[in-house]
């Protein structure tokens, strides 16, 4: 994971973290957030058209599921909880599948061109394609 630090004149640090969203290689999607946001939300089943989109995602207490969730659906884990269990209820979607590292996603994402996920800014490398940075 990485962060950038900014050290200011009193000795004071800020810390920002971002992600990155990807994609298999030969996905050539092109998202914008609110694509992004229904994908994860399991209101967007596929990318542009007919092929299936499939989103996995990280535990939530990780720094890049904390930021990707906060930054791009706008949602605390707690709202994020209670937003699934709804729709598990009623039958109609289950959350994305959790995945223990960034190493576990690229992984995944590198084997199957219909999923997609995040992972911390700068861990991407050429197994996997970035669609969007937050």
């Amino acid at each position: 994971m990485k962060a950038i630090i900014l050290a200011g004149f009193m000795g004071l640090s800020y810390s920002s973290w971002a992600v990155d969203v990807v994609v298999h290689p030969s996905n050539t999607v092109a998202l914008d957030k609110s694509q992004i946001e229904q994908i994860f939300l399991g209101k967007l089943k596929t990318f542009t058209g007919s092929d299936k989109a499939v989103p996995v995602s990280q535990s939530e207490t990780s720094t890049a599921s904390e930021e990707f969730y906060s930054k791009v659906i706008g949602r605390n884990p707690t709202q994020l909880k209670a937003y699934w269990s709804k729709l598990l209820f009623t039958g109609k979607g289950q959350p994305p599948k959790k995945l223990a590292s960034d190493e576990e996603v690229l992984k995944t994402v590198a084997a199957d061109p219909s999923i997609i996920g995040y992972v911390s800014s700068g861990s991407a490398d050429g197994s996997v394609r970035v669609v969007a940075s937050f």
